[in-house]
């Protein structure tokens, strides 16, 4: 092999391995930087002073649930679209007794080109309470829409197939609310750290990503929950908002 062949090589590997650690591979303690964040360990906390993200969050649940699970996901990675049926079925397990947010973080990596528009789509969506209906589509349909050249009329099609409002949708996938929701996630990404996708956090400590299962999830939370005041004792009782998404009047 000729020493320029050699060179090539070497790139093509250090290329595939950014890629695969920046979507979630892996698995070691320490993450690649792909958004301008210093490397750090996992198992780290979200500071207190951190950006809140867009407001009000895309969420799950309950908001005054004991047990907050916080994702940060890119619509085009492949470790989201594998952890969704996971964290999809942990939120239909637990229901109102944990709160899930949603947040935004297209990575600004070769191959997710199409991330920062899917996660405007995703929004607009949510100004008619379908967020969850379109985040579903869009990991369950990643490889299809990921490799075609219309992807946004592939997107049109989900509107259509959820029952959204179609013109307004795509009104929507214009303006600047839905963008400004993906930016504020952003940033609130950024400022803690978060440089992989998906990185979970339960009450503001980083989950690791090896145990991103049912199985791994479950005695997290349980624990969590176990911490939590005994009926009757809580200050403020939970109330349902099962598939809030982001429709709150102020971001219309």
């Amino acid at each position: 092999m000729t020493t320029n062949n050699r060179k090539y090589l070497f790139v093509l590997v250090c290329a595939a391995a950014a890629l695969i650690a920046a979507c979630g591979g892996g698995g070691n303690n320490t993450v690649h930087n792909t958004n301008g964040t210093a490397n750090k360990p996992k198992g780290n906390m979200i500071p207190a002073n951190a950006p809140p993200g867009a407001e009000p969050p895309t969420q799950a649940g309950s908001p005054t649930a004991p047990v907050t699970l916080e994702e940060f996901a890119d619509f085009s990675c492949p470790q989201c679209s594998l952890k969704n049926p996971v964290l999809n079925e942990i939120r239909t397990m637990y229901g109102s007794r944990i709160r899930f947010i949603f947040r935004n973080f297209p990575l600004d990596i070769q191959g997710h080109e199409k991330s920062y528009d899917a996660a405007i789509a995703a929004q607009a969506a949510g100004f008619q309470g379908k967020f969850w209906d379109m985040e579903n589509l869009l990991f369950t349909n990643q490889k299809a829409w990921t490799a075609d050249p219309n992807y946004k009329q592939v997107w049109k099609g989900y509107a259509q197939q959820i029952g959204l409002d179609v013109n307004k949708w795509e009104d929507d996938c214009l303006g600047l609310p839905a963008k400004n929701r993906v930016d504020d996630d952003k940033k609130r990404a950024v400022a803690i750290g978060v440089s992989s996708t998906p990185t979970l956090y339960i009450n503001n400590v980083e989950f690791p990503f090896a145990q991103m299962t049912v199985e791994g999830l479950k005695p997290a939370i349980d624990a969590e929950l176990a911490k939590a005041p005994a009926p009757g004792q809580s200050a403020a009782p939970a109330a349902s908002n099962s598939n809030s998404g982001n429709s709150a009047p102020a971001n219309k």
